[in-house]
């Protein structure tokens, strides 16, 4: 075999040169056998033999071999250590050439050649870029789009094949070929060649690499792949067939009028369908496509419009089949639940309805199941839904009244930041009413729990939510047993730290509470509104340009307010902020420059 290979090749160096067609056919032969045989092999003895370079002029229309020739580079680029010497050999340029043929065999061998060599190969890709290969292969695609016969579906195949290799993992190609139009091509494509397994493939693996890039999704939202992708999908019994279908369907259902549009061509029948079929089931690939289908439905939801469509008022069968996850056994569909719920949350009116009709009740029943060792993603959603449910003021009384609070403060133990973070949410949302701050802001332990959290440095988010709870408690309560609470359990530096915050309603909130604070209870609070430099702070405050006004208008509320204390009073005098507030007096907006005069008066008697 090894000399008749070595016999081959050499006579094929010969014959290249003279072009007898009959007997360079019979070496080509030979050389296809041969790697049919042992690929790895041939090809090295090919490339070792300098027949590569030989190959560039035989890659002409005219001939006979011509296709033959293709498919032998085609073969030896299924090796990665050929891929490059064939780009070295200069056969990208003839091969793209050859794409211009009407013959269809050439046709084929050579997408294969093309598509093998750009196969995870910077050099094969920039090389068939070069050429301007891409183009003509979708023109192809489009002109023989409707033809369905066996032979011209298995070139579409090839093509469709070539334009994967070529782009795989490669942004700027993949932006090549949606500015060249391939996605509507693929869409139809995929419309009329849905019989064919292969090329059905070939495009689902081609939506699923182009649906990646941000820039493709307005140009799938333009065509009807929803429809097809449903109808696709409706016809999927296979397990396997159906996870390549879902992995085009996540990305594009990150695109708002896609999800509009998956909606309208009723994908999620198909969703709770799946669902319904694979609860009971432990099989691991069911488990997997249950997490899919219900995390595919919970992204469906996150669409404005698509939730609307789903919620029918309350009344739809699809928020109905969704309620009745959140009891279930199934951790992945209570999960799934309890973010649909989150999701529907989302405008007041909704909102409304469902308090109204007993979703509270159902929340806190699941809250309830994962509070001793509990599944912490089931915990988070459900903290997220409630949160979401509280921010309508009608909603707030009812929830309170059902007992929202002490379900919710029996997580206050939970070491898990996602869930401290949904816990302070909730509660700041709650407490709007005097009597609920109140009775949370005599809460020793909770308090306790979120002066703690405010030195939560790991945890931005919680850290600044606690602040912000710390602040409503005292701003909703205006009550002095509250504020003893909070200074007591060293909450007081936090509230300072707070009004440095780069958020403005942040910075607001802090000025607030310590400006009641100060009203209150300023001999309570006194010596560590000293030592958290808080006179300091709002000279800084105050003197910064970019302060906002209500900033500005607040920091000298708190000024007046501090004054009544002696160590106060006389950092205040040290810092001689009557420079700073005159200058107030001319400010642009009216409260800003009549609390200046108001604060210059009094520091000015006081001084």
């Amino acid at each position: 075999m090894a000399d008749n290979l070595s016999d081959t090749l050499k006579k094929l160096k010969i014959t290249a040169v003279d072009r007898t067609d009959d007997s360079l056919e019979g070496c080509l032969d030979c050389l296809l056998q041969a790697l049919a045989q042992n690929n790895m092999e041939t090809s090295e003895k090919i490339q070792g033999s300098g027949i590569l370079q030989l190959f560039a002029s035989l890659l002409v229309p005219q001939s006979s071999c011509t296709a033959k020739v293709a498919n032998i580079i085609a073969e030896v680029a299924k090796n990665e250590f050929m891929r490059i010497p064939c780009v070295d050999a200069g056969l990208i340029s003839p091969l793209v050439q050859l794409l211009n043929s009407k013959d269809q065999e050439v046709l084929l061998q050579t997408g294969r050649a093309l598509g093998n060599i750009c196969y995870d190969s910077h050099e094969g890709r920039s090389a068939v870029d070069q050429a301007g290969g891409a183009q003509i292969v979708i023109d192809h695609l489009r002109s023989l789009c409707s033809k369905t016969d066996p032979a011209n579906e298995k070139l579409l195949t090839v093509f469709c094949g070539m334009l994967m290799n070529y782009s795989n993992e490669n942004d700027s190609l993949q932006a090549q070929l949606i500015n060249m139009g391939v996605i509507p091509t693929l869409v139809k494509l995929l419309g009329i060649h849905c019989q064919n397994a292969a090329l059905t493939e070939m495009c689902l693996v081609a939506f699923g690499n182009l649906a990646e890039l941000e820039s493709s999704k307005e140009q799938f939202a333009s065509t009807n792949i929803a429809e097809e992708l449903v109808k696709l999908f409706k016809k999927q019994i296979d397990h396997d067939k159906r996870e390549m279908v879902f992995e085009v369907l996540a990305p594009l259902a990150e695109n708002d009028a896609i999800k509009l549009q998956l909606v309208e061509a009723g994908l999620v029948e198909c969703l709770l369908e799946i669902v319904q079929q694979k609860v009971d089931s432990d099989k691991e690939e069911d488990i997997a496509e249950l997490k899919t289908a219900s995390d595919l439905m919970v992204l469906l939801l996150l669409g404005d419009e698509s939730m609307q469509k789903l919620f029918e008022g309350g009344k739809g069968n699809v928020f109905q089949r969704v309620l009745s996850w959140i009891p279930s056994n199934n951790h992945q569909l209570q999960l799934a639940g309890a973010l649909a719920i989150a999701n529907f949350a989302r405008n007041d009116g909704n909102c409304i309805h469902m308090v109204d009709n007993g979703i509270v009740e159902k929340l806190m029943g699941l809250l309830d199941r994962h509070v001793e060792d509990g599944n912490v993603t089931v915990q988070h959603a459900a903290l997220s839904a409630l949160r979401n449910l509280a921010i309508p003021v009608i909603n707030k009384a009812k929830m309170l009244s059902a007992g929202v609070t002490e379900a919710v403060l029996k997580f206050l133990k939970s070491e898990m930041p996602p869930v401290q973070f949904k816990l302070l949410g909730t509660l700041r949302m709650l407490i709007d009413a005097q009597e609920a701050a109140e009775q949370l802001g005599a809460n020793v332990k909770l308090v306790a729990r979120l002066v703690e959290w405010c030195e939560a440095k790991d945890h931005a988010g919680v850290m600044g939510e606690s602040s912000r709870l710390l602040s409503a408690l005292i701003r909703h309560s205006k009550s002095k047993d509250v504020i003893k609470t909070i200074v007591q359990s060293g909450g007081i530096k936090h509230l300072v730290t707070m009004a440095t915050s780069e958020h403005v309603i942040m910075q607001n909130e802090a000025l607030v509470a310590l400006a009641l604070i100060a009203a209150l209870e300023l001999g309570t609070a006194e010596k560590d509104l000293e030592s958290a430099k808080l006179v300091q702070i709002l000279h800084t405050l105050l003197a910064d340009e970019r302060s906002a006004p209500e900033i500005k208008y607040n920091s000298m509320v708190l000024i007046c307010a501090v004054m009544g204390s002696e160590s106060l009073h006389k950092e205040v005098q040290d810092l001689a902020f009557l420079d700073v507030v005159s200058k107030l007096r001319s400010h642009e907006n009216k409260s800003v420059a009549q609390q200046a005069s108001l604060t210059e008066q009094r520091l000015a008697v006081e001084s």
